[in-house]
Order: structure tokens, then C-alpha cells, then sequence
């Protein structure tokens, strides 16, 4: 069996959302209409969905919108260094600093405009 998968996040704030991941990542639009957007990373390998809330053509299941809590994502960088330069320069705050983990990886984190918790990481080898 063959499965394809990509997270959905309820928001009111589509068009920030969408705004964002565009001009901090340089996500891409796979598909976009007047309540839903559809974006893949830059090289298409994953994609991340957001919806507005309390559409009227979705069913209730899909209704309530996020709460801003419980949800994280990971963002695998080649240089996580020069990622965290551009957040700086950016001026999006910085919620865990630049650090290096024990089991190899090196990241920081920050939140999007839901308050999804944003990690970026660099794994390396643990000798």
C-alpha cells in the first residue's frame, strides 16, 4: 500500500498563513481556493494544508478551528546555522535559541502565525 500524507491546520488566518510559509520557506501553492490552501516545501517533497474554519462545505468534523496548542512542526535544513540567520534577519522571535542536542541534532524553533511550534533542525552523526 502506497500513502501519501499532509497535515490540514484549521485558521482564520488563511491568508497570513499562507503569506508566511510563503516568504519565510518559499513554500509553493499545489492548490488553492477561497477557503483552503494546499503548499509544498521547495522541493516538493512534503506538502501542509490550511483551512479557514466553520465552512460551510465541510462537514462539522472539519469546522472547529485551531487552538494554537499541541501541534509542532520539524523542518529538516541543510545548514541550520544560515536558517536561524534568516529568521533573525527576518525579526520573527526566536522561542529556543540555536543549540546542539546530545543525540546529534542542532536546532532552534520558533512559531508560525497559529502558534505552531516551528523546529528547525540539522541532524548529525553521533559518534
Amino acid at each position: 500500500m502506497s500513502i501519501k500524507m499532509n497535515a490540514g491546520i484549521i485558521t482564520s488566518r488563511l491568508a497570513e498563513t499562507k503569506r508566511f510559509y510563503q516568504e519565510v520557506f518559499q513554500f509553493g501553492i499545489t492548490f488553492e481556493n477561497d477557503f483552503f490552501v494546499l503548499m509544498h516545501t521547495p522541493d516538493r517533497k512534503a506538502e501542509i494544508s490550511f483551512m479557514l474554519p466553520e465552512h460551510p462545505s465541510q462537514h462539522p468534523l472539519f469546522h472547529p478551528e485551531f487552538d494554537g496548542k499541541g501541534v509542532f512542526l520539524t523542518l529538516e535544513v541543510p545548514n541550520v546555522d544560515e536558517a536561524y540567520e534568516k529568521i533573525k534577519d527576518l525579526k520573527i522571535p526566536i522561542v529556543i535559541e540555536l543549540r546542539d542536542e546530545p543525540w546529534g541534532d542542532r536546532h532552534f524553533a520558533f512559531t508560525d502565525p497559529n502558534g505552531i511550534g516551528i523546529d528547525v533542525v540539522t541532524h548529525h552523526a553521533v559518534e
